[in-house]
């Protein structure tokens, strides 16, 4: 079967990412053995339109750039037939069979994989569009699932032909209101998923039909709203209940309209354990900019900054991601595959819109013919490579924290490498380990129905003098007379974080630039509390930054 294929190919895969036989950039498996790609749908149009691209003020193809600095996958969209009854193009990268292969070209010739985005549709497709593709509006719904099936089998078939069969696929892109509407829509008050489980499996079914002894492709289904757990075991829910075979669950997490990372961390490790599936960040992006590249108005400004949380600066681009890999890494069981950036090279050159007027007119949009991304690429207004960069080619700092996610032994007043302390005898049944975790199934709790006071440390020696930062998931119900993160004992002055009240979102909190002078450091969180007040803290990080 081609589902038993698939599972083996998954190690292949990986074994291929960390042991390339192509182009020696292949190896820039960066951050920390992570598939890290970028989807790259508009860069045809960008440069037939005159945009080009630069490092250190040498121009080059931008697929090298990429590659260059860490990149090692592609994703590509695919609509059916970008075009109106004339030939006008819709523009949006008119992302046809033809354009798609040549991407795939290039990016195989860089030594990257290839992500490739089925739309199902003759232009966007996302949760508020699914529209069918014009050849098949008057099919009965027999005939739209022979189509799905036909028109799967004919692009992978194709794109075998030209040497460039991808080692993955996406079966529709932001489905949660399902696909091909109305056949397969779902939500709004409709429940049935049958014939959208339908209409995905005659999709999977057609490439699976296309491949041959030793093939194998990776099926993915992408749901938006990354943070939004509710929605995905809803949605995966029902599909499991279908019968669908798939590999990955594709999420797009933009932090500013997807929930928190936190929320996010909670989703990713929630659904990869309920399903026994690999997940993957198909699609992300912020801001390097407040600045607005083509004048015309931006989908990020200073409103997804603030609510983003990071500045909107190629910095601040470094710290997102950093962020973001570390959340996808840490899905338990290694079932965190890779981050995706959403259009690095859409430059803002004359023309180079999300649609022409055809496309306006096909999708009935009334808004401005724009480029509303300029300021989320990896490139800058004239196409000079950011210094962001070279995060995706930075190694994966080492954790120094034992037992940092309380996961070793499971219920205990006495986690695993941690001390313990507390204000008086009866505090210490203040200091716990319970479930559940962000990361696996533990985390620390500090709760008394009493006034306490108490601490839980740790103590790491050996450390190289340097430059470290600590890290910590946590949740806070709020109260306390006093309540921190901190770090001490290490040759400087006692640092400390105070934790914020956020009783039903995790968030990560931080204490940067600790110069360790004398091989050794104390981390620990202190709680001074009233009656009831409690906090719960996770996967703690400490690390050497320089």
């Amino acid at each position: 079967m081609k589902k038993q294929v698939r599972k083996l190919g998954m190690l292949a895969l990986l074994l291929g990412l960390l042991l390339p036989a192509a182009s020696p950039k292949a190896q820039a498996i960066n951050p920390g053995g992570l598939i890290v790609g970028a989807d790259v749908s508009m860069l045809n149009e960008v440069e037939e339109l005159g945009g080009s691209f630069y490092e250190n003020g040498i121009q080059k193809d931008p697929l090298e750039i990429l590659s260059g600095n860490g990149m090692n996958y592609v994703r590509l969209r695919l609509w059916v037939d970008p075009y109106d009854s004339v030939g006008n193009p819709y523009g949006g990268g008119t992302n046809d069979l033809a354009t798609t292969i040549a991407l795939a070209e290039r990016a195989k010739a860089e030594g990257m994989g290839i992500l490739l985005d089925l739309h199902l549709s003759d232009f966007w497709a996302d949760p508020g569009t699914q529209t069918k593709p014009k050849a098949w509006q008057s099919l009965t719904y027999a005939q739209l699932k022979t189509a799905v099936y036909n028109y799967t089998k004919g692009v992978i078939t194709a794109m075998k032909a030209e040497g460039v069969l991808p080692e993955m696929v996406q079966v529709g892109n932001e489905t949660s209101s399902g696909i091909l509407w109305d056949d397969g829509k779902v939500g709004g008050g409709i429940d049935d998923f049958t014939q959208l489980g339908e209409l995905l499996s005659a999709g999977i079914s057609g490439i699976d039909d296309a491949l041959g002894a030793g093939e194998d492709v990776e099926i993915a289904l992408h749901l938006d709203h990354g943070g939004d757990n509710n929605l995905y075991r809803w949605w995966f829910d029902k599909i499991e209940e279908q019968g669908v075979d798939y590999d990955i669950i594709g999420l797009s997490y933009y932090p500013f309209w997807h929930g928190t990372m936190g929320e996010l961390q909670y989703n990713l490790n929630d659904i990869s354990k309920r399903y026994g599936k690999d997940v993957m960040i198909v699609e992300t992006a912020y801001g390097w900019t407040l600045g607005d590249g083509d004048g015309l108005g931006n989908s990020f400004y200073t409103t997804e900054e603030s609510v983003g949380g990071y500045p909107a600066s190629a910095a601040g681009q470094m710290a997102y991601i950093r962020d973001l890999a570390e959340i996808v890494r840490d899905v338990p069981n290694g079932r965190g595959r890779g981050i995706f950036w959403w259009e690095p090279a859409w430059l803002p050159v004359e023309g180079a819109n999300w649609g022409t007027e055809a496309g306006k007119l096909y999708n009935n949009d009334t808004g401005l013919l724009s480029n509303p991304w300029d300021n989320q690429t990896l490139f800058d207004f004239d196409g000079n490579a950011l210094p962001t960069l070279a995060v995706f080619d930075e190694g994966v700092p080492a954790n120094r924290v034992v037992n940092h996610d309380f996961e070793q032994d499971g219920w205990t007043n006495s986690p695993s490498g941690w001390g313990v302390w507390a204000g008086n005898p009866s505090d210490y049944d203040a200091i716990k380990v319970e479930e559940p975790g962000v990361t696996g199934d533990y985390k620390l709790t500090h709760w008394k129905a009493t006034a306490y006071e108490a601490s839980t440390y740790q103590t790491i020696t050996g450390l190289a003098n340097g430059t470290y930062s600590l890290t910590a998931w946590i949740l806070n119900g709020g109260g306390q007379n006093e309540v921190h993160l901190y770090a001490k004992n290490y040759g400087g002055s006692e640092l400390q974080q105070d934790l914020p009240v956020s009783a039903a979102k995790w968030v990560k909190i931080r204490i940067d630039n600790i110069q360790v002078t004398n091989g050794q450091i104390e981390i620990g969180v202190y709680s001074d509390a009233n009656a009831g007040n409690w906090i719960n803290m996770d996967n703690v990080k400490l690390y050497k930054t320089n």
